[in-house]
Formats: structure tokens, C-alpha cells, sequence
């Protein structure tokens, strides 16, 4: 079963003040963004928000489940997404700690230098 847009555009409305929201069309299912930044699925007409620390914190009581099969677990937020302040202030935690994540990721594959040695 894929995800219905009528559900994938009502929760991206639900999360408008987090930022610009898109959504992609996925293998029938969707990938979110906020400002470009992907964050979570709709798969199944079901809501997975990359697992973060302070996402976790956010949340409290925690479920997590695979979008799909195969794929590690993310956030399953089954109910919460009705309250637009509560969702768009996950997604703007998520976002922030995935642009957090990235940066620290950059900066360090960066800072690895690479030796060469010379052989005479």
C-alpha cells in the first residue's frame, strides 16, 4: 500500500511553520523536507521522522519502527501530528540536529589529511 497525497499534503500544512515544506514522491510513498533538508517518510500513510537525541527528548515517550523493510528504525509519530505546533517544532529540533550532524560530518572528513610517502 503506497501513502494517499491527500495525507502526505495535510501533514505537510501540519508542519508549514517549521519552514518551507516539500514533499518527493518515492517508490509510492514520499520523502519530506524542510528548507531542502530531508527529515522523515510518509510511507503507508504513516508518519517517520529521522531519529535524533534532542528529537528523542522532544518526544518523551518514544516509538520507533522501519518505514519500510529493511530500513533502520525512526520515529513513528501516530497521533501527535494533529497538533501543528507540537509537529512543526519537531521537525525544526530534527532539522537542526541533522544540520548539526552534517556539519560535524564535513568537518571531519576534512580535517583527515592524507600522507603521502615517497619512495626514492
Amino acid at each position: 500500500m503506497s501513502s494517499e497525497l491527500d495525507f502526505v499534503q495535510f501533514i505537510a500544512d501540519q508542519m508549514e511553520t517549521a519552514g518551507k515544506i516539500t514533499y518527493k514522491k518515492m517508490f509510492g510513498d514520499y520523502g519530506i523536507y524542510c528548507n531542502g533538508v530531508i527529515f522523515g517518510l510518509i510511507c503507508d500513510n504513516k508518519v517517520f521522522i529521522k531519529p535524533t537525541e534532542t528529537g528523542r527528548m522532544f518526544i518523551r515517550d518514544v516509538v520507533e519502527a522501519p518505514p519500510y523493510p529493511g530500513a533502520k528504525n525512526y520515529f513513528l509519530i501516530e497521533d501527535k501530528f494533529e497538533d501543528r505546533e507540537w509537529i512543526s517544532e519537531l521537525v525544526a529540533i530534527t532539522i537542526q540536529d541533522l544540520h548539526i550532524t552534517k556539519t560535524t560530518k564535513s568537518k571531519t572528513r576534512k580535517s583527515k589529511s592524507k600522507v603521502r610517502i615517497n619512495s626514492a
